[in-house]
């Protein structure tokens, strides 16, 4: 991936809560060149606080509630780091994450809420779900409906804490189990103080009292929880509660992480000064419900961290280019609005309250103009061809010049073997196998290697996510002879940048790679790095079989072709481009090709005929090398093809990675259907599954030792007699 100027400066934003979002939005309109952007969160995605409500009582989809933060990365030129934070390291300015090397900043910036977890109360975290964060909520609310309609589970809720954000949510579930069933749901709320809803004022408190008496919502007030057991709240007074879902909705509080930073703290929330800096650490910003305003106090709201994002925009680029800061005034009053299950709010503003249908209305339009500002974002990366063009071009790239990265951006299989047709036919002494198959076989002295290399072109900007992505894919032409990785050097051409980033990016890329090859008991042995106009990551690889090459000439009629990974990564990385992937789609895409296929390569080794890994020219390219080395043809069924989620969707819209067109000649040698899934025979894969053929005696086994290893294998189809041609039911 391209970038216009050298990076010299990191900027790093922890959590994608509502002020950086927009903070990304706005960066993406005005990027300052030479600071690179990180944004660190758990998840592709971010739920909007605002609709949670009318999410969980139906009003809302679930794509309707989340912030895409990968789509919103990628239009705004912000590299996504897909993590937790667990630490900070402020002595050399690195946060610390939970699943990969820690991340370099020069300022960073902390937006990651609060958690109504209550890890002290005996049972709650084995079986109790937080209200906050929204996103793990939501998940456990979906499984919850999911589990009432099909009769496993209980319809009767409790929820601990019966302030506004209890309260609300109890009308809002409610109202959604009294739809899903028919029937009022036992909704129990357990407040430990005298009485509910003691942070309004008088109308509106009672206006939500009578709603939650008509739905028929039960009050403990008073009421301490002892403990909780699977299925059941046990109360302090003896009370014993049977319910299907409990919910955490009080004691909301920081990330327990911040106590060990160093960082200056208020009752563990961040403090910092009127421009949202640090107190202690200006080079640390936060904004929103995880920090403390030391000037200007006020109630954890989420209408503080979006009226913030403007500012901390501002001061963060101001940190970047050494300038001064401006400082942040919150609002005294702000305007409440509550819903109350169906499409129906209260409101106060200046102590006046209000309550009706246009209530909701009014609270509805604010939160769809809020997260309109995250749809419909502009490709940025995408630039339209010029009038005048040598002849050729456009039917060489199409409508503008986005290449993709990953296997996408690879020669053709035609292409390829063109450029490799004058090369000597007649091996070296010591070359047993040659060019054609997924690794050359060197042999001497009785001892037998395996040898290969592949890179990749850029196709995310988080380097240890590339860098592991890397390593498994030119590690699996080792595990597709049937070898055992042994050593590996590598190869990254990085874009120009400040000396201290770039020693940054290796050490990410590196770390991923070293671990890759320390789970196989390989090591990385040296390698090569250089400038160019883009990153690229690459290993030279080799392995020693354990007794012979598996190659992809063995396949006899009757086997059974099998794969190891569902197909579509291709589609989906090129979705990403385009800004037309899901974010949840393109981290489905991510993990599956950050799986090591180690584990089920050695599985695959004690049977299988042949064997390669599926990559740059797709299922089908790779099927038929089987198919030409062997001698044989092939049919399979478009029904037991498994796709990535999202892939299909794609497809259809007719996306397409750049390979595809080039892949897609290969029809010639097949009889198969017009389809969707028929075109994802062509997609090309990084880093994507093994395709082994398999005697038919030995097929229960290996399914099952696959499934024990966490494959969910797929038998898509057998070797038949004949020559070359693949035949699609």
């Amino acid at each position: 991936m391209r970038q216009d100027f050298p990076f010299t400066r990191d900027l790093v934003l922890i959590g994608g809560g509502h002020a950086h979002a927009l903070v990304v939005k706005q960066w993406g309109m005005n990027r300052l060149p030479g600071a690179r952007v990180t944004l660190i969160n758990p998840y592709p995605t971010a739920p909007y606080t605002g609709m949670l409500p009318g999410f969980v009582a139906g009003h809302y989809q679930r794509d309707e509630l989340d912030i895409d933060l990968v789509r919103l990365c990628r239009s705004s030129g912000v590299r996504m780091t897909i993590a937790s934070a667990v630490g900070l390291d402020l002595e050399r300015s690195r946060v610390i994450l939970d699943r990969q090397a820690p991340v370099g900043f020069d300022v960073l910036s902390i937006n990651v809420g609060i958690t109504s977890d209550l890890p002290d109360m005996p049972g709650f975290q084995t079986n109790a779900v937080p209200a906050k964060p929204l996103g793990l909520f939501a998940d456990e609310w979906d499984a919850f409906l999911k589990g009432v309609s099909e009769g496993s589970r209980r319809s009767d809720i409790a929820i601990i804490g019966a302030g506004v954000g209890g309260v609300e949510l109890a009308l809002a579930a409610s109202h959604r189990l009294k739809a899903t069933t028919g029937k009022k749901a036992r909704i129990i709320l357990i407040e430990r103080l005298g009485a509910p809803l003691s942070e309004l004022g008088r109308t509106p408190r009672q206006i939500l009292l009578d709603r939650a008496a008509s739905a028929g919502i039960d009050f403990r007030c008073g009421s301490e929880v002892e403990r909780i057991e699977p299925g059941h709240v046990v109360l302090n007074c003896g009370e014993v509660l049977d319910v299907g879902l409990i919910v955490g909705a009080s004691g909301a509080r920081p990330p327990d992480w911040f106590e060990t930073t160093g960082l200056d703290l208020a009752d563990g929330y961040i403090r910092v000064d009127e421009t949202l800096r640090s107190i202690s650490h200006p080079i640390v910003h936060a904004a929103g419900d995880c920090a403390h305003m030391s000037r200007h106090p006020r109630s954890k709201a989420g209408v503080f961290a979006v009226r913030s994002a403007p500012v901390l925009h501002r001061n963060i680029r101001a940190a970047l280019e050494g300038r001064q800061p401006r400082p942040f005034r919150p609002q005294r009053n702000f305007l409440k609005l509550i819903s109350t299950g169906g499409k129906h709010a209260v409101g106060e503003k200046w102590g006046i309250p209000a309550s009706g249908n246009w209530v909701w209305t009014v609270k509805d339009r604010i939160d769809r103009k809020f997260m309109a500002k995250f749809e419909d974002l502009p490709v940025m990366d995408s630039q339209p061809l010029p009038k005048s063009a040598a002849a050729g071009l456009r039917d060489l790239i199409g409508d503008s010049e986005r290449l993709c990265g990953g296997c996408g951006s690879k020669v053709g299989r035609s292409t390829l073997r063109s450029g490799l047709a004058d090369l000597p036919a007649k091996p070296a002494r010591h070359v047993a196998v040659g060019i054609g198959d997924d690794a050359a076989v060197l042999e001497w002295n009785q001892a037998t290697q395996v040898i290969s290399t592949d890179h990749l072109r850029a196709f995310v900007d988080d380097p240890w996510l590339l860098g592991k992505i890397a390593a498994i894919h030119a590690l699996g032409d080792v595990w597709s002879m049937g070898a055992a990785p042994q050593a590996g050097l590598a190869y990254i051409v990085m874009p120009r940048m400040s000396d201290r980033l770039a020693a940054d990016t290796q050490r990410e890329i590196m770390a991923a790679a070293a671990q890759v090859f320390d789970e196989e008991d390989a090591a990385i042995v040296g390698g090569h790095t250089s400038m160019g106009s883009e990153l690229t990551v690459g290993f030279t690889v080799t392995g020693i079989p354990r007794d012979r090459p598996i190659t992809k000439a063995g396949a006899k009629p009757g086997n059974i072709l099998l794969t190891t990974r569902p197909i579509g990564t291709g589609t989906i990385l090129a979705g990403e481009m385009a800004g037309k992937a899901r974010g949840r789609d393109v981290q489905g895409a991510l993990d599956a090709m950050s799986r090591s296929s180690g584990k089920a390569a050695r599985i695959l080794a004690d049977h299988a005929t042949a064997m390669t890994d599926v990559t740059g020219f797709g299922l089908a390219g790779h099927l038929f090398e089987i198919l030409e080395a062997s001698g044989a043809a092939a049919t399979i069924s478009l029904d037991r093809i498994r796709a990535l989620e999202g892939a299909i969707h794609l497809a259809e819209a007719g996306i397409r990675s750049t390979i595809w067109k080039s892949n897609a000649q290969l029809r010639d040698f097949m009889t198969a259907p017009c389809s969707t899934v028929t075109d994802l025979l062509f997609d090309p894969q990084t880093a994507g599954g093994l395709l082994a053929t398999i005697p038919p005696d030995a097929v229960d086994e290996v399914c099952e030792r696959l499934g024990a290893v966490g494959e969910k294998p797929a038998l898509i189809g057998q070797i038949d007699s004949g020559a070359p041609w693949i035949t699609v039911s």
